[in-house]
């Protein structure tokens, strides 16, 4: 199998730029250690050897001879110096040869004093040696004057050739630094790289399998705060989607499952009165009744569809305000007039005066018929609702009540589910769409309230939700 490289990969470009960090670090190593140290070895002696004479000087201003004798003695120790001290006409006074006796530097010291004299310096410092094989000698010459002593020249000399063999040394020492450290670094590189493309990886299947309407997959983060931020977000954005396609599903399955009844009768109508009731009035009306029916019925239920849908989505947002809620049910009980002189339905209104409430007023006017629709429906022989909304502490109960014959203990977490059907038998027949109790539930979710239902077999059933009251 050939290993296929991504030049344009995180996993590659990591690795990359470990390793040319790594090599820049070597450079700068070898340029340093190397071809810079005999430069800078030199520069560091000629400070070094700068600061023993000015030791020197100050020794000498501040001892006697012989307390100047030991302090000379400390600074070569300490120093690793050759130090010769003369009278001016050139007699020696001190000589510390440190690690350096057995070498001669009278012609050295000739050399300075000339320097001096020639130049008429106090203080010089030079190089002398042999250039080409790098054996050369710091020389540095200064002269030591005080009231109660004698002038003296002092000599300090610092040999600069050891830096040839330990750049020998630091060379073959860097190659093996140079070998291990690119090692290291790509070993380093390679496992930081996988730690941070592996999860990617595996976000970037999971991705695949989303976009292949697998709703169900879970994204994973890694080691790293920013993925499993990216994770969290794409495990939202799953969520959502695996919702809207739901909702699309059930929208689509909605409508043909519902409008197929209303649109076969409104066809089969249309033909009876092509081929039957044309020419009789009676009967033409009475088919043509039916049409506009199950028109309606179809605007009604595309409405609730439309509505409840929305209301899934987030489309639909509630804008709360102050209101009073008998004025808002009043009005709605107007709507029924027509139905109770002509059918014999009592609508009771229990509520006090004015009672101001915060809420979207008119998501709450579809609450309120709605649930008085679905009372009407199960309302009992007696054929009476009682609408009821009063004070309670910080709250206003409002509920709606029907004497019929109740709903099963088992079937209460039910009712709410889109087209859900109870058991028990409807007193009247109905033009609902079924979606009712879905969009109250909708609506009361969005105002977040409470809100329920109590029911007792041969009883009745009480709706009931409550209202923040508004306070000025």
């Amino acid at each position: 199998m050939k290993l296929k490289l991504d030049s344009h990969s995180i996993k590659f470009k990591v690795c990359l730029y470990f390793i040319l960090f790594a090599v820049l670090l070597m450079t700068v190593l070898w340029l340093l250690q190397v071809l810079f140290l005999n430069t800078f070895y030199q520069t560091m002696k000629e400070h070094k050897t700068e600061k023993v004479t000015h030791s020197i000087e100050r020794a000498y201003a501040q001892n006697d001879l012989y307390g100047f004798s030991d302090k000379v003695a400390q600074i070569g120790e300490s120093n690793d110096m050759y130090i010769y001290i003369t009278y001016m006409e050139g007699l020696p006074f001190l000589i510390y040869g440190g690690d350096n006796s057995s070498r001669d530097y009278t012609r050295e010291m000739l050399r300075v004093r000339n320097e001096m004299e020639t130049k008429h310096l106090r203080s010089v410092s030079l190089r002398i040696g042999e250039t080409k094989h790098h054996r050369r000698t710091l020389a540095c010459g200064t002269l030591l004057q005080s009231d109660d002593k004698p002038e003296m020249v002092a000599y300090i000399f610092s040999p600069l050739w050891p830096v040839t063999s330990t750049i020998e040394i630091l060379t073959n020492q860097l190659v093996y630094v140079t070998a291990i450290s690119l090692i290291l670094t790509f070993i380093l590189a390679w496992y930081l790289a996988t730690r941070i493309t592996t999860p990617i990886q595996n976000i970037t299947r999971s991705a695949s399998r989303l976009a292949q309407g697998e709703y169900g997959v879970v994204f994973k983060g890694g080691h790293y705060s920013e993925l499993s931020n990216l994770a969290d977000t794409l495990n939202q954005a799953s969520i959502a989607l695996e919702k809207s396609t739901m909702l699309q599903k059930d929208l689509i399955a909605n409508v043909s499952h519902d409008l197929r009844t209303p649109l076969t009768m409104v066809k089969s109508y249309a033909e009876m009165i092509r081929d039957l009731s044309g020419d009789n009035p009676q009967k033409r009306n009475a088919h043509l009744r039916v049409i506009i029916d199950e028109a309606d019925r179809l605007n009604l239920l595309v409405g609730d569809m439309l509505t409840l849908s929305r209301m899934q989505s987030g489309a639909i947002v509630i804008e709360k305000t102050q209101f009073d809620i008998k004025e808002v049910v009043e009005g709605i009980l107007l709507s029924y007039k027509l139905l109770m002189e002509e059918d014999g339905y009592v609508i009771n209104l229990d509520c006090p005066d004015t009672l101001m409430v915060s809420g979207d007023p008119e998501r709450l006017k579809q609450v309120f018929s709605n649930l008085i629709n679905n009372a009407l429906k199960f309302c009992g022989e007696d054929k009476t609702v009682n609408v009821s909304v009063k004070r309670k502490g910080k709250y206003a109960l409002c509920q709606v009540q029907d004497h019929g014959v109740g709903i099963p203990e088992e079937e209460l977490s039910h009712i709410w589910e889109r087209y859900y059907k109870a058991s028990s038998n409807m007193v009247r027949s109905t033009t609902g769409t079924g979606l009712g109790l879905s969009i109250v539930k909708e609506i009361l979710s969005l105002h977040k309230v409470n809100y329920g239902v109590d029911s007792a077999l041969g009883e009745g059933t009480t709706f009931w939700f409550k209202l923040d009251l508004a306070f000025k």
